[in-house]
Formats: structure tokens, C-alpha cells, sequence
């Protein structure tokens, strides 16, 4: 790895570990770094430490890392920094899956992260099967995609319109994205199966670098395109599926992480590592936020980052306008 991006990755895993050391002590009742340390090394049994806030916290960062780094596949894969899965369809579809647990189902928890798992694979597939029609072709990825989360969403709004209102009431606070009440019992199999994407995906992070240069040069180095790109897809569709099952759809991470850590690691392409980092980042502190806007109300996460990511789109599309 360059100096750059080496030393942009320690700074942020630096700021990972302070957000979580701070969301650790802030709450209810302020908790001293030293308190939470002890909590930590077991010198000291808290449970408002170890079962209720740091659930949260490490929430915070794996799935800010798992919606980082999906950003930055689909980012890549469509060469596009509009790319991104909430914007292509896929938090519509996994929400589809949860409005139907809900309506049809009795609505566990376990129901609910499977419907919203598998309706996000379904929405996902219906995408890339019609982008790869004739070839494929990133832009076409992006456009289907945008119309195809515009036809889901609307499903989703008539099938809250037509639910009994506890159920509608249900559905509108989990369309919003939140960690509030997160334990260890709702984490232990996501944050397995992210491990295993993350994994898999940095095994290809080579490849993925090389499609950024461009197809052919990426066929004469022995890049089996179609193929990647399939994995690429089922990658980031997992990661922003697990995540969205667990805390509901959390926009515009995935969207902008990817570009913030391209610039700051000074990249010509997206790498993996600053745009995991960087969702982290995002996600810790949109949740920081979130709780301390309102205390000791705390707001869903999704609220404070969609306000934070439609500034930041209107600051790209400002920019893609003006080099254009």
C-alpha cells in the first residue's frame, strides 16, 4: 500500500476508536474513560457498558465498515459515484421484505431479517439481470436501478397506506434506519457473515483495481470479467442486505464514503480499506449524533445521515455539473 493511503487508514481507524471509546462513555449517565476500560479488561462489571452500549458501538463500526465498502464495489462496478445500493434499489427491496413479515407474517425478528435479506437478493437480481442484457454497462446498472427503486418504493408507501396503523407505525420507524436497542443476541451471525464477504471480497481487491483501469487491460492481466463482477454484486448486495435485516435501511453511507475515502487516500480508483474505514467513521458519528441532538430522546441513525448525505449529493451533483 502507498504512503498516502497507509497513513490515511491509521488516522481513521484512529478516529474508529475514539467514536467508539466516546459512545462508550456518553449515555444516560456519563462514564469515565477509565470506567470503560475497566468494564472492558473485566476489572469491573458494568452492563450498561458491556450489554447496552457497546452492542451499539460495534454495530456502529461493522456496519459502517460492511456499507463502506458495498458502496465502494458498486461504485466501482459502475464507474459512477451515484452507484451506491440505496440508490439502485436495494434498501427499497430489503424494506419490501420487512413490510411483508410484518403484514403477512407474525413479524419475529428472525422473519424480518430473512424477508428483508431475500427481497433485497430478488430486487438486486431483477437489476443486474436487466443490466447485463446485451452487455453490460455500469451507467445502464445505475439508471435501471434508479427507476427500479422508484417502482419499489412506491409498493412499499401503498403497503403502508393499506396496513393496520400499528403495523404502519412499525414499519415507518424501521424504514428509518436505527441502532437504538441493538444487543449482542442481534449481532453475533451478521457480524460473522460480513466477516466472510469482507474476506472474500479483499481476496479480489487486486482485480477489482485492475477493472478500474479499464476492461481490456483488465482481460490481458487475466481478470475473469464476468465473474467478478457477479461476485462484486453478490458481495455488496450481502453486505447491505445483513446490515438493513439488523438495523433497518441507514441511506447515504454507502454513498458517500466511498468518495471521501478515494480523497482522501488520493486514489484513482476506490480502494476497500479507507471506504470501510470511512463508513465507519460516518455511521459512528451520524449515531453519536443522533443520540445527543435530541437527549435523551435518541433519533434513528437513518434520520441524521440522509440529512448529512443529501447535502453531500447536492455537493456531487454540483461538482459532476460543473466539470461536465
Amino acid at each position: 500500500m502507498a504512503r498516502r493511503p497507509l497513513l490515511v487508514a491509521v488516522v481513521l481507524a484512529v478516529l474508529v476508536l475514539a467514536l467508539g471509546l466516546l459512545g462508550l462513555c456518553y449515555g444516560a449517565s456519563w462514564a469515565s474513560p477509565g470506567e470503560v476500560l475497566s468494564a472492558l479488561t473485566g476489572r469491573e462489571r458494568s452492563v450498561v457498558i458491556i450489554d447496552w452500549r457497546l452492542p451499539r458501538v460495534a454495530a456502529g463500526a461493522v456496519f459502517g465498515a460492511a456499507l463502506g465498502v458495498a458502496g465502494a464495489i458498486f461504485q466501482n462496478l459502475t464507474r459512477n459515484p451515484l452507484g451506491s445500493p440505496d440508490v439502485i434499489g436495494l434498501d427499497a427491496g430489503s424494506y419490501t421484505g420487512a413490510l411483508f413479515a410484518m403484514t403477512v407474517l407474525s413479524g419475529t425478528s428472525a422473519q424480518l431479517a430473512t424477508s428483508s435479506v431475500v427481497c433485497g437478493l430478488l430486487v438486486s437480481a431483477v437489476v443486474y439481470l436487466l443490466s447485463v442484457d446485451r452487455g453490460f454497462s455500469g451507467l445502464r446498472l445505475v439508471v435501471i436501478g434508479i427507476a427500479v427503486n422508484a417502482m419499489v418504493t412506491a409498493l412499499n408507501s401503498w403497503i403502508v397506506l393499506r396496513a393496520d396503523l400499528d403495523i404502519a407505525i412499525a414499519a415507518v420507524g424501521w424504514s428509518a434506519g436505527s441502532l437504538n436497542g441493538v444487543d449482542w443476541s442481534d449481532l453475533w451471525i451478521p457480524f460473522w457473515v460480513i466477516a466472510v464477504l469482507l474476506t472474500v471480497i479483499a481476496v479480489q481487491a487486486r482485480a477489482m483495481h485492475q477493472t478500474a483501469l479499464g476492461d481490456p487491460l483488465a482481460v490481458t492481466t487475466g481478470v475473469a470479467l464476468g465473474r467478478l463482477r457477479l461476485l462484486m454484486v453478490l458481495v455488496g448486495v450481502g453486505c447491505t442486505a445483513t446490515v438493513t435485516a439488523v438495523a433497518g435501511p441507514i441511506a447515504f453511507i454507502s454513498l458517500a464514503a466511498p468518495q471521501i475515502g478515494r480523497r482522501l487516500a488520493g486514489s484513482a480508483g476506490i480502494p476497500l480499506l479507507p471506504a470501510a474505514l470511512t463508513g465507519a467513521v460516518l455511521l459512528q458519528g451520524a449515531d453519536l449524533i443522533a443520540q445527543a441532538l435530541l437527549a435523551p430522546v435518541a433519533l434513528p441513525v437513518g434520520v441524521v445521515s440522509t440529512a448529512v448525505g443529501g447535502c453531500y449529493l447536492i455537493w456531487l451533483l454540483t461538482k459532476e455539473v460543473r466539470r461536465a
